[in-house]
């Protein structure tokens, strides 16, 4: 038998809304400080290790909504996206440090530059896009000896100026809360070896990642540095590999070829290379969406980001993802719609062939808003 140890597995909190069906329809919910909290907790209750709270201009607050959930949870990780584009080194330490230490240590920060010019331009930032990433390089420079060190520092770069800059309140993690990111271009894998502590990749076929972990584990080593590995995708898991096909295909069943045609165009107008990087995957195409085994690109024809999921029975996602950890890869971030009921799915269904413990009645008990054993019944009927 194969001894592979146990990945991380965290799951998405869908700050920006959620749905049982990309496009449109009439199952969208809206992502209420009450709906959010109620997914967080249940990831929590069934074991999840980690949440990554997103960012963007349809998005809710990330930092905001991690603050909300310091008292409702005591144990998951929370994956906060940090844009190094629109804060500041200095201030954005102190959030750090002082979220961290509410969380009891729980902080993690994800790195986002951006890329998306027209949302970076209404948020008046008017940089290329290897000036987003030089500019975090200088960003990341003080934000990491500021808190690591506590001590007075001066910097001057082209795009960052500080003057005896000092945070004072340590955070709980040392020398700071671990530092996340994922991007796919050569400025991307510069900025991941010299600074952050896991490269996330989205869920692309295995040849494709195994050559970005060789590339980025490759740089990382000339600066004397070792970087962990994860991969973020969307799942769909059912008890048979036949009704998660169904599943999936229902996920898009509402979408137009107008809807498919406006987002990529949309998508198209970005400088971000993982974006391309996935519209190239299915050529916003409904024929061309398996582009490996079980690994679907339907989502990514009107999601932005990661757009695509692993489909099928419990023992062929969990046999894909020890595929991924067999190039490297020790955490995953996961996400389904919607995802309350996903969370527990995949949790019920998959844990245990990843040597997590399984998931009870007791486990799925809840006093809060949702009764989530009555919207698993809804969502198998």
């Amino acid at each position: 038998m194969e001894n592979m140890s146990s990945p991380e597995i965290f799951w998405f909190l869908p700050t920006a809304g959620d749905t049982r069906y990309l496009g449109k329809s009439d199952f969208g919910r809206e992502p209420t400080n009450a709906y959010l909290r109620e997914i967080a907790v249940t990831a929590e209750r069934l074991g999840y290790e980690g949440l990554l709270i997103p960012t963007g201009a349809s998005c809710q607050d990330p930092w905001v909504t991690a603050s909300s959930l310091i008292t409702s949870t005591s144990r998951i990780k929370l994956l906060v996206a940090l844009r190094t584009s629109i804060m500041g080194p200095t201030a954005c330490a102190r959030q750090a440090a002082t979220l961290d230490q509410a969380l009891g240590g729980r902080l993690l920060l994800n790195v986002v530059p951006g890329g998306d010019p027209l949302e970076l331009a209404a948020d008046g930032v008017f940089l290329s896009h290897d000036e987003r990433y030089e500019e975090a390089d200088e960003f990341l420079t003080v934000w990491r000896q500021l808190l690591s060190t506590g001590e007075a520092y001066s910097f001057t770069g082209r795009y960052v100026k500080v003057e005896n800059a000092r945070n004072y309140h340590a955070p709980v993690q040392r020398p700071h809360p671990p530092l996340y990111f994922g991007g796919s271009s050569p400025a991307a894998h510069a900025l991941a070896a010299k600074h952050v502590d896991a490269y996330l990749t989205w869920g692309e076929p295995l040849a494709a990642v195994a050559q970005k972990i060789a590339d980025v584990r490759m740089r990382a080593a000339r600066h004397g540095r070792t970087i962990r590995f994860g991969v973020r995708l969307h799942v769909i898991a059912r008890e048979t590999e036949a009704e998660a096909w169904d599943a999936a295909n229902r996920l898009i069943s509402h979408l137009t070829d107008e809807d498919i045609a406006a987002a990529q165009a949309n998508y198209a107008k970005m400088d971000s290379t993982g974006q391309a990087r996935m519209a190239a995957l299915h050529g916003g195409q409904r024929d061309q969406l398996v582009i490996a085994p079980n690994l679907w690109a339907g989502v990514g024809l009107v999601r932005g980001g990661a757009g695509t999921a692993l489909v099928g029975a419990p023992e062929q996602i969990a046999e894909r993802l020890k595929e991924y950890q067999r190039l490297g890869v020790d955490t995953f971030v996961l996400s389904g719609y919607p995802h309350l009921e996903e969370s527990i799915r995949f949790a019920e269904l998959v844990f245990p062939l990843l040597g997590k413990a399984p998931v009870t009645l007791q486990t799925l008990q809840t006093g809060g808003a949702f009764d989530v054993r009555a919207t698993q019944q809804t969502s198998a009927s």
